[in-house]
């Protein structure tokens, strides 16, 4: 199929599953057209068929702002005609669902019609689309998509109670490639990072506030004083300041590094032994489970769907919100004597073995295949 790809092309989550997503596509020979702003940054190395539009923005003096959602339209109506696209899958309601019923419209005009696919991830719902000043316009687009797909059972649950949706949801759990992160960790690189064997714990993130970076702080002094261990926090944003302040405080600076923005998480994962995660919030956590997928157990919260790739005492554990001392414990459980450390890891790499990319891409495949074909029949149009 000719599937087009519309993203936000960072390191958040919804751009690295949307990216991954396209690159599992194009592996399994479809052909895949990104349309963002920029090149995503998981999109590394040549593909014969997969191609990335840029989405221009003209600035103007007349524009205190310059319009990203019409120029983005304009772009999806260029690429859908110049390229002969089958489908629009868009990711992230604001601006992508919105801007593509704009475009859609646009080619109606024109007799062509490509059907689209608005995928939740998270913040689009709990966050932004729940500000008044988006809500009517995220309601309306999500309703207008051909299909909807949410990446947990519980967003698919948070978006029907915060809009009016008249559309079935359909979940599709985000996915990790087990065979990229499963690497065998580089002896060299942990021994620069833990010169006495001391334990690696890592914390990965956009350093929001939702993220509680205090609390991976606090966490980790728990553990520390108990058992030695290095954490390196991955990542960057807002609060990265606030952390790093707090570390020279509590006199935890040799202790932890931070190291920015990193693209070849796969070689982090593999040597960490523990994974950090308290967010106040978490549709999936995708970030977890590419770190179980590595062979590192998870301490989180017990929020949104991270239930649903966690099991208590199996291959994590979960507490409430703000309750550094429990999270702390359950740290020092994992990581006790080296017979439990082993369990959980082989637990860790099991449970994401359920959500490999070999069994979460056909889904994606399947919902494709039935839209078009069924958007081929209500639109007579002669399908491939």
């Amino acid at each position: 199929m000719n599937i087009g790809i519309v993203c936000y092309p960072t390191f958040g989550g919804s751009g690295v599953l949307a990216t991954e997503l396209g690159k599992a596509l194009a592996d399994k020979g479809h052909i895949v057209h990104f349309i963002t702003y920029q090149q995503p940054v998981r999109l590394t190395g040549f593909r014969a068929n997969i191609f990335y539009h840029e989405v221009r923005v003209p600035t103007y003096p007349l524009f205190d702002y310059p319009p990203y959602e019409s120029a983005l339209a304009s772009t999806m109506v260029d690429v859908v005609k110049n390229n002969g696209l089958d489908l629009l899958h868009v990711h992230y309601a604001i601006p992508h669902a919105s801007s593509a019923y704009m475009a859609k419209q646009i080619l109606k005009k024109e007799n062509k019609y490509v059907p689209v696919i608005t995928t939740l991830h998270g913040t689009d719902i709990t966050l932004v689309g729940r500000d008044k000043t988006y809500a009517p316009v995220v309601a309306f687009s999500i309703n207008q998509s051909d299909a909807i797909t949410a990446v947990s059972a519980n967003l698919k649950e948070e978006t029907y109670r915060t809009f009016n949706i008249e559309k079935d949801i359909q979940v599709i759990h985000n996915f990790v490639d087990v065979r990229r992160f499963g690497k065998k960790p580089i002896d060299a690189f942990r021994k620069v990072i833990a010169p006495n064997n001391e334990k690696i714990v890592l914390h990965a993130s956009n350093f929001r506030k939702i993220k509680r970076i205090a609390d991976v702080v606090y966490i980790f002094k728990k553990l520390n004083e108990v058992i030695p261990s290095k954490l390196l926090f991955v990542g960057d944003g807002p609060e990265r300041p606030m952390a790093e302040e707090l570390c020279r405080e509590l006199d935890l600076c040799d202790d932890i590094r931070f190291v920015g923005k990193q693209q070849d998480m796969e070689e982090i994962f593999a040597i960490a032994d523990l994974f950090l995660l308290p967010s106040e919030y978490e549709s999936f956590g995708l970030s977890a489970l590419e770190a179980m997928a590595g062979g590192a157990p998870v301490v989180a919260t017990n929020v949104g769907g991270l239930p649903e790739i966690i099991t208590q005492g199996v291959n994590g554990y979960m507490a409430k919100v703000g309750d550094v001392e429990q999270m702390g414990n359950y740290a020092i459980d994992i990581l006790k004597d080296e017979e439990t450390f082993q369990r959980f890891k082989t637990n860790a790499r099991a449970q994401a073995e359920k959500f490999d990319i070999a069994n979460i891409v056909p889904q994606y495949e399947k919902l494709y295949e039935g839209l078009y074909e069924g958007f081929c029949r209500k639109t007579a149009k002669v399908c491939d």
